[in-house]
């Protein structure tokens, strides 16, 4: 059987943040389903901010290889000997690092390490992530280049399939949808009868952004509203609410919902705080034990909707309404626009309407899997092909 090995670019095995987790663990689950139906054996490199070495007890993954700049840059050569031992790489922009909102310097590495990966005869593919946005022109230029260089370009939202189609690209596309819907989960045994509410706090916005200063330009007080729910929902009676970290990181205190979580906690008697959590597929096994899940982390309340929990997710970009818009599901507090009295009425309705916010969400499964099959053709497709030409 070929042996084919797939770069996974912008992925992470050893992240603090279990949503770039979540992206890696569910995309290798789906490649290697593909791989099955295609008939091929594949075997991962991973290729982002991950340490070198970081490998897990799964055998499928060869090598990991740390991005720096003077990698990047080619001055050292182990990003060169990473690449060339791919056969195909997929790049997943850690599912929303593909833009200039986070920064110049992340742009930059995002887009060079795109076109190298794009050299030495390989095929380049863009995984289902958001594009954009890009509010520099000289930034859409650079994504523009590094899209034309891709064989295959996925959105995982219907703004961003917007954007590309705007550009005029001509790169072949897919609308899909984000991969950690597909990543595995357990049902665990439920500890009492209560009522549970779950709380995804995010620290970055906990800490107004890398700048301390709203840096995403909120329009209300993240830290007022987020302790607002906390007492709505721990007045309630026969309710229990746990506050769940999802990026857990006491190097950077300004990323961490763990610190954020315990200081909530600490001031509010009752309050639970989850956690932490070893693996992201620990994580979404816990989320999907709640009757209620709210959360600034998307992929926290991806854990929540592709289990079937009733969710309000509260956006600090467009990442979030174009992912659950795609998904027909509106129920979605927008940070930038509403303010606290808008996303406590938003929350407390949603809460009191969770039966039917139920229905909603095994609408959007379902057509979450039809979007995951799509992918999981295309899949199929590039191995087979990789395969042919091997």
């Amino acid at each position: 059987m070929r042996a084919i090995q797939v770069g996974l670019l912008w992925h992470s095995i050893d992240s603090a943040n279990l949503g770039v987790g979540a992206l890696t663990y569910a995309q290798m689950h789906l490649v290697s389903q593909a791989a099955l139906v295609a008939g091929v054996q594949v075997r991962f490199v991973i290729i982002g901010w991950a340490r070198d070495g970081a490998l897990n007890a799964d055998p499928s993954i060869v090598d990991v290889c740390q991005v720096n700049t003077k990698r990047l840059l080619g001055l050292d050569r182990r990003l060169g000997r990473s690449l060339a031992q791919c056969d195909l790489v997929l790049d997943i922009g850690e599912g929303d690092s593909f833009s200039d909102i986070y920064g110049w310097k992340r742009l930059v590495f995002l887009i060079g390490t795109k076109l190298r990966a794009a050299g030495g005869g390989r095929k380049l593919v863009l995984s289902p992530q958001t594009l954009g946005p890009f509010k520099h022109p000289v930034a859409a230029w650079l994504a523009d280049l590094a899209m034309r260089r891709a064989s295959l370009v996925c959105a995982r939202d219907g703004m961003s399939t917007a954007y590309f189609e705007s550009r005029g690209l001509g790169t072949p596309f897919l609308e899909a949808i984000d991969v950690a819907f597909a990543l595995p989960f357990d049902r665990l045994p439920r500890p009492d009868n209560a009522l549970r509410v779950g709380i995804n706090v995010s620290g970055l916005l906990w800490a107004g952004g890398y700048s301390g200063a709203n840096q995403f330009g909120l329009a209300l007080d993240y830290r007022e509203t987020t302790l607002a729910l906390v007492r709505h929902f721990s007045a309630l009676p026969g309710v229990r609410v746990v506050l769940v970290p999802h990026v857990v990181n006491a190097d950077r205190l300004a990323e961490d919902d763990l610190r954020a979580s315990q200081e909530i906690a600490d001031s509010h008697p009752g309050v639970e705080v989850a956690g932490p959590f070893a693996t992201p597929m620990q994580a979404k096994s816990f989320i999907a034990g709640f009757d209620f899940f709210m959360g600034a982390r998307m992929h926290a309340c991806i854990a929540a909707f592709s289990t079937g929990v009733p969710c309000v997710p509260l956006a600090y970009s467009r990442k979030f309404t174009g992912l659950f818009d795609s998904l027909g599901y509106a129920h979605v507090a927008d940070c930038t626009r509403d303010d606290q009295a808008t996303v406590l009425l938003r929350v407390t309705q949603a809460f009191e309407q969770r039966g039917q916010l139920a229905a909603e969400v095994a609408r959007g499964r379902r057509e979450a899997q039809v979007r995951l099959d799509k992918y999981n053709a295309a899949l199929q497709a590039l191995l087979r092909d990789n395969a042919s030409h091997g």
